[in-house]
């Protein structure tokens, strides 16, 4: 199975790097562009496991490592 895990901030967690790219976006022209929020993405495969078996793993393994739930909020997918 591949996994896919996206982490990004909680709302009200500063994001600083939104923030320089939100800059650099006005800076080229692009004025309109606001609230933006730099996540990540963490992809990879799991063997011998159903889907409902692998998602509940991949959440265990975002909840131990893969996020800092005390800021950062994940999504997984499983396919």
């Amino acid at each position: 199975m591949r996994a896919k895990v996206h982490v990004f901030l909680k709302p009200g967690v500063l994001d600083v790097q939104g923030k320089a790219v939100e800059a650099a976006l006005h800076g080229l022209g692009w004025g309109h562009v606001e609230g933006v929020r730099v996540g990540k993405t963490i992809e990879f495969d799991l063997k011998g496991k159903d889907a409902a078996e692998t998602e509940s793993e991949v959440k265990d393994m975002c909840e131990k490592l893969l996020a800092n739930t005390v800021i950062e909020s994940y999504r997984v997918e499983v396919a």
